[in-house]
């Protein structure tokens, strides 16, 4: 039975935030670019904030602005992120990506993907996005959207992703998993790549 699309993916306990994420591919993937070193929460309202700031999330508008007027709309406070003129730059290349490569529609990232390693392989060429962040897209577009691929189990993450959230307490629950577990890496010596998996 294919999984009804969701309604919103309860990401920030915005209900207007969380619809945007589940109805608009590029908030989606904004979301994701944000998510690092801020809470999924704020990471995920960012693509509302913006939305509400500069008009739009097509991305060759976005492609297209002045690096500074972008930078300005982020920095404005309450600022979109904890370091607004990095993931100003990074949002802009994120649509640049978007436009050159699947014609401005974010949708085609996995819409147009042949199978599971095909799909990792073009989210893994959007910049911002590293392997964690693309095995949790992969686990949402499959769990929380229904979509499938030939080959998808191969690609699949075997450990919690925010795929696997489909309710705030749900969230809270996969929050403090993580923080257990990055406490756990930091009492043994060991590195959690923030870049690439994001922070809660």
């Amino acid at each position: 039975m294919k999984t009804p699309r969701p309604a919103s993916l309860p990401f920030t306990g915005d209900a207007e935030a969380d619809a945007l994420l589940a109805t608009e591919p590029m908030a989606l993937l904004i979301g994701f670019v944000l998510d690092q070193q801020v809470s999924v929460q704020k990471a995920f309202s960012g693509p509302l904030e913006l939305l509400r700031r500069i008009g739009t999330l097509d991305a060759t508008v976005i492609a297209g602005m002045d690096p500074g007027d972008l930078d300005e709309a982020f920095r404005t406070r309450p600022a979109l992120h904890r370091f607004p003129g990095n993931m100003a730059k990074r949002t802009q290349a994120l649509c640049v990506a978007v436009v050159e490569t699947y014609g401005g529609d974010a949708s085609r990232v996995w819409r147009d993907a042949v199978d599971g390693p095909d799909l990792e392989k073009r989210l893994l060429g959007l910049p911002g996005i590293g392997d964690m962040k693309a095995k949790a897209l992969i686990a949402i577009l499959a769990k929380r959207f229904g979509l499938s691929w030939p080959g998808l189990d191969a690609v699949m993450p075997a450990y919690p992703t925010l795929g696997d959230i489909d309710t705030p307490e749900a969230l809270a629950a996969y929050q403090e998993k993580k923080r257990a577990y990055k406490q756990k890496l930091k009492a043994e010596g060991a590195s959690f790549d923030a870049a690439t998996a994001g922070e809660d």
